[in-house]
């Protein structure tokens, strides 16, 4: 799970989703919690230095809750994002770019697990919230909020599929909208990973609240390499043309892509809505946030390389 931690189609109401598939390796992802902080109240541009302006882990499990299937494996409301347009045919997301020239350095902060920076009404959160009880490194380097990269390095030598941190993008929506008043929630997306270790790149969504008694944490895992999800698989889903399997532990619920891709768009509304047609959560639920990054267990105790090339939210 991703953690704020406590310590991660269109108006029609079409589904449109167009996906790069990744060679990545195989399993479902985690659900330590991890979560992105929320979005400061600062402007543009601002490093988030103060102790607690993330909040806390956003899944509240116990780290190791979600297994890794066998060790680490060698080898190579801010402001609404704006409009961008439908990943093309191919899967490619508009705007995807590798970021070669950083604005922003964010080294990890013992004493800031949410440290981060507030970008067009995003925050770019290193979200290092289980950081402290593992030995890691890990450097975040921005571009803009949909255009970034990490270089961290850790280890699973405990064995317990710990997530120790979910470098991430996200936008809360402190007014808490209900789900029914969207006629439309869309996101493209585009990452590289480096096949290394053990993590997942996923979304991790919040409704009633956001890490809160009564929340539910909704993710959505694209890219899965040798991570496994927790709970119980509830179903096999097909939404946008992707298919999921569905794992729900209590207020967790994880729809893990069985292939793995490395770009498109999401009609996030129609997840809202099917767990809501399955009465997973009530039709009356409300918005919290939403966040797009990496949940980390393992780079095999080596430096390695996350990027996030593209990321766009739009709402209506």
């Amino acid at each position: 799970m991703n953690a704020r931690r406590i310590a991660t189609a269109l108006a029609s109401g079409c589904v449109c989703a167009s996906f790069a598939c990744g060679s990545g390796g195989g399993g479902s992802s985690s659900s330590p919690t991890d979560g992105g902080a929320e979005s400061a109240s600062k402007s543009d541009g601002d490093v988030a230095n103060d102790t607690g302006t993330g909040a806390t882990d956003a899944h509240g499990g116990e780290p190791g809750k979600d297994g890794a299937t066998g060790g680490d494996t060698g080898g190579s409301e801010g402001s609404e994002g704006g409009a961008g347009n439908e990943g093309g045919a191919d899967g490619s997301a508009p705007g995807s770019a590798t970021c070669t020239n950083p604005a922003y350095t964010l080294a990890l902060d013992p004493s800031n697990p949410q440290y981060g920076i507030t970008l067009s009404g995003f925050y770019v959160d290193t979200d290092t919230w289980n950081a402290a009880n593992y030995a890691v490194t890990q450097t975040m380097y921005v571009c803009d909020y949909g255009n970034w990269y990490v270089v961290a390095n850790m280890n699973d030598d405990a064995h317990d599929g710990a997530v120790k941190t979910y470098p991430d993008v996200h936008m809360d929506f402190p007014s808490a909208p209900a789900v029914s008043s969207f006629a439309s929630i869309a996101s493209t997306f585009a990452h590289a990973g480096p096949h290394v270790g053990i993590y997942e790149y996923a979304y991790d969504m919040w409704l009633n609240g956001v890490a809160a008694s009564g929340s539910t944490e909704i993710m959505i895992w694209t890219d899965n390499f040798h991570q496994v999800p927790a709970g119980t698989k509830m179903e096999t889903v097909t939404l946008g043309g992707q298919t999921y399997d569905v794992y729900q532990d209590g207020s967790y619920i994880a729809f893990v892509d069985e292939t793995n891709v490395t770009s498109g768009t999401l009609d996030l509304l129609s997840f809202f809505q099917h767990v809501i047609a399955k009465g997973w959560v009530p039709s009356t639920s409300t918005l919290g946030a939403i966040d797009y990054g990496v949940e980390l267990v393992s780079t095999g105790g080596a430096d390695a390389t996350f990027e996030v090339n593209a990321f766009t939210l739009t709402t209506q």
